[in-house]
């Protein structure tokens, strides 16, 4: 139950980076935008989620992760307001950055937090619900905003109170955002937080309620993992001056999880396949149908995470998506071309390159979408964790707006480029999982060391990335 109501922060996250798509060509009229900046007031989300993310950590540090959620539900719902009653294309990315900022929080404190709270036998299954959220808050995001077209009519006729249907898709999501807020007013504080704090009665009383028996003997561990000084940036930096090897694997996680292209999928994949032949509605239907993939295949995840091992994932995703996106570079590089030099699939190649795409957002559901978010939550010494998280997430949301606003160019150039691209991207991720992630299956957090290892533990000798 703690854990949902913290991953609202992830539903959150998915809700209000897709709410915009169902009032993209409302807004571009409504405001008479040209594409680049109606581009711009789409992507201007990401920069604030990156934003957010830098200083989410160490502000999450200072005053816990809960109170950085409610921060964070506030800014999802006056930016949702803000969007919706917007005069303006100006004034709407304003709103739309704020609400970037409350994604960036969410998508640092959210898996912080469930690391933190959840015991170690089921953190990786706890700390997929935070990927199972984003999806849903897609999806959901996606459902509601055709529902508010069909039953006015369109995105651009009104809906109700003399307001445009395409503010109500921004206004539905003030909804979960006082639903996140007054829920992230009833959940306890994370322990490790609290410790940090000094306050190690109420971290025994959460510990307790957790199912731990020993938890005078748990905060005792914790604290000897722990910096006394006031986190910051600069903790991130070994003894030698240099960026610590853990902070540069999660941020190599990070860059790789956006740089295999999966978002192109869920921003172009409408846009997409209408280039390549298939009808609006049909090509409508098809992103439908991946956002509903992309569900699903995140239960896999969720049940074998804890068993087969966040590693074995992750290698597995990347032979997947490796084969998947280099059969799209394939049949969209061999495709001909129509007189207006978009490229034309043939009775073939069409539902190879279609299957070809599901199975690439399956293999990516079922590994790399959530068990970055484990090991991002997970994989940390205690006293840099919020910090390093921070950074790396910022990596994240960079990489997102760098792969999307580079891929209408590469679209233009040629689209077996662009897949062709990311497939060489999902090959080098199965070797950078393979010589420097070590897993974490089952390890407490104060098990990890800066070096990207296992410390000495019960269940066995140290092991490093270097080994």
């Amino acid at each position: 139950m703690i854990t949902c109501v913290a991953a609202m922060g992830g539903f959150l996250f998915g809700y209000d980076t897709a709410v915009i798509n169902g009032a993209v060509g409302a807004i571009q009229d409504q405001f008479n935008a040209s594409a680049g900046a109606l581009g711009f007031a789409v992507s201007s989300a990401l920069l604030g989620s990156a934003v957010g993310a830098w200083y989410a950590g160490p502000l999450a540090d200072r005053f816990s992760r809960v109170r950085m959620m409610q921060v964070a539900a506030l800014l999802f719902l006056i930016s949702s307001i803000g969007s919706g009653l917007s005069s303006g294309l100006e004034i709407l990315i304003f709103w739309r950055i704020m609400g970037g900022v409350g994604v960036g929080i969410a998508s640092v404190v959210t898996p912080a937090y469930i690391a933190e709270i959840a015991p170690a036998d089921i953190r990786g299954r706890l700390g997929s619900m935070q990927q199972l959220a984003i999806v849903i808050g897609i999806f959901v995001a996606l459902l509601v905003d055709y529902a508010i077209a069909e039953i006015a009519g369109s995105a651009s006729a009104d809906f109700a109170w003399g307001l445009e249907a395409w503010r109500w898709m921004f206004f539905s999501e003030a909804i979960p955002a006082v639903i996140y807020g007054i829920g992230a007013v009833v959940i306890p504080r994370s322990p490790r937080f609290l410790v940090m704090k000094g306050l190690d009665a109420e971290a025994a009383h959460v510990l307790h309620g957790m199912g731990e028996q020993d938890a005078e003997g748990k905060i005792a561990t914790i604290r000897a993992t722990i910096s006394s000084s006031k986190p910051n940036l600069s903790d991130l930096k070994g003894e030698s001056g240099k960026i610590l090897p853990i902070v540069w694997i999660a941020v190599g996680l990070s860059a790789l999880q956006q740089f295999v292209g999966i978002n192109v999928i869920f921003y172009y994949s409408s846009v997409l396949w209408q280039a390549v032949g298939f009808s609006e509605s049909d090509s409508l239907l098809i992103t439908v149908i991946t956002s509903v993939t992309n569900v699903v295949v995140t239960f896999i995840a969720i049940a074998t995470v804890d068993r087969i091992g966040r590693k074995p994932l992750l290698l597995i995703g990347s032979v997947g998506m490796t084969a998947s996106l280099g059969t799209m570079a394939l049949m969209f590089a061999t495709a001909g071309t129509n007189s207006s030099g978009d490229p034309v699939l043939g009775s073939i190649a069409g539902p190879v390159a279609l299957v070809a795409a599901n199975l690439f957002v399956v293999f990516f559901g079922m590994s790399w979408g959530p068990v970055v978010w484990v090991l991002l939550g997970e994989m940390f010494p205690n006293n840099i964790r919020a910090t390093a998280l921070s950074v790396s997430v910022a990596v994240q949301w960079v990489a997102n707006f760098v792969v999307s606003t580079t891929f209408p160019p590469l679209k233009n150039v040629g689209l077996g480029l662009a897949y062709g691209l990311y497939a060489g991207f999902a090959l080098i991720s199965f070797f950078f999982v393979k010589k420097f992630v070590t897993e974490t299956k089952g390890r407490e957090l104060e098990d990890m060391t800066s070096d990207g290892g296992i410390a000495h533990g019960a269940d066995g000798p140290q092991t490093t990335a270097a080994t």
